[in-house]
């Protein structure tokens, strides 16, 4: 059972520039047009398709593909708003332009739906959705003019294009693969529509070309994302590496400095990066070194905080005794004999090299209240 009621399509706007680009205005503007009608047009498609899928009886058996396409939607659809929210009526200056290029070509939010959690920019997701959305109308016979054959070779032609593209951004190794799966589909577009202007009827040959097409783009698709995900994390940790040498070289500074000013001093031992190895270059091993990563950042952190609170203490004794001594002053009892003492024991301690910071703290104590007992008396 199937329907042949032609449903509106549409397809994802060219984006404009790239990462990082200051955008001309007018540029942004038709983009965020083009945008607003794609974003408005696919959710209507795809609430038909959803809807004629459940009539013939086929809810269950699309549920997968529908559910993808929604959620790529709702993740362009949620980044139409931060960028038109961004774009203010045409009121940016260049940081507010740069800003829309990375909302464009940065990482979406919100597809998570995607294999793996993987995140894909919003040009990609656009050309995912078309062409989840087209293998849809394909497999419920809902293409419009379903009857003209014609039209459905030019939207493989036009696939097969954006193919052609994505081919050309694979790495070496799968490059050479990738070309001949992508002449192996135009041999057979070329077949089929040489077919159809003999007049041969090959609606049942452009189907499973279709899927093939549509199963190839968004293999391309997710793979480019991945590997740029990997090139992500292996910069990433580049950087949080380098980041966590200069941490740990400053940490090592500052115990030496805790350990030589406070008795008890904290004794945390800083993370040797080197038996970490070197960051690494592959997908499957970048994620759990990045991990490793990050607890020796905590274990920095905790040691951080642990040598500079006892310092701080430290500190704090010292000024605490200085404000006693100017009380001592302003009360006229600094120069009593117990008064003088106190203060004096106080500041020698201080000043010993490692502090001991209890007995510290009780002559610092101590100090304070023959303040207070001379001026009560």
């Amino acid at each position: 059972m199937t329907s042949t009621v032609p449903i509106t399509t549409t397809t994802a706007p060219v984006a404009p520039g790239q990462l990082g680009d200051a955008l001309d205005p007018a540029v942004i503007q038709t983009y965020l047009g083009a945008l607003d009608t794609w974003v408005r047009v696919r959710r209507s498609e795809l609430a038909e398709l959803d809807e004629a899928a459940l009539a013939v009886g086929r809810g269950g058996e699309l549920a997968g593909d529908m559910s993808l396409a929604l959620a790529l939607w709702k993740a362009i659809s949620d980044r139409y708003q931060l960028v038109f929210a961004t774009w203010d009526g045409g009121r940016v200056l260049r940081q507010e332009r740069e800003r829309i290029s990375t909302l464009i070509w940065g990482r979406l939010d919100g597809a998570a739906e995607l294999p793996g959690g993987l995140a894909v920019s919003l040009p990609e997701a656009g050309r995912l959705c078309d062409a989840l959305t087209g293998q849809l109308r394909s497999r419920l016979a809902l293409v419009p003019g379903a009857d003209a054959a014609s039209a459905r070779v030019r939207d493989l032609r036009a696939q097969l294009e954006r193919i052609r593209d994505q081919v050309a951004l694979e790495p070496a190794l799968t490059r050479d693969a990738a070309v001949d799966r992508l002449a192996g589909l135009m041999a057979r577009l070329q077949d089929l529509a040489a077919r159809a202007e003999r007049g041969a009827d090959v609606g049942g040959m452009v189907g499973p070309l279709e899927a093939e097409a549509t199963t190839f783009e968004r293999d391309l698709i997710v793979g480019n994302a991945r590997r740029r995900d990997a090139r992500d994390q292996i910069i990433s940790a580049r950087e949080l590496r380098a980041d966590l040498e200069a941490r740990a070289s400053a940490l090592a500074k500052l115990a030496a400095t805790c350990v030589a000013t406070v008795d008890p001093a904290p004794r945390y031992a800083v993370p040797d990066l080197d038996a970490l190895g070197p960051v690494p270059v592959t997908g499957e091993e970048i994620g759990p070194y990045l991990q490793r990563l990050d607890r020796v950042s905590q274990a920095l952190e905790l040691a951080q905080h642990a040598y500079a609170d006892a310092l701080a203490e430290h500190a704090q004794l010292v000024d605490l005794l200085d404000a006693y001594a100017a009380k001592a002053t302003a009360s006229g009892v600094a120069d009593r004999p117990d008064v003088v003492h106190a203060q004096q024991a106080a500041r020698d301690l201080l000043e010993r090299r490692p502090c001991p910071l209890e007995i510290a703290r009780q002559l610092v104590a101590t100090y304070q209240t023959w303040i207070g007992k001379e001026i009560a008396s």
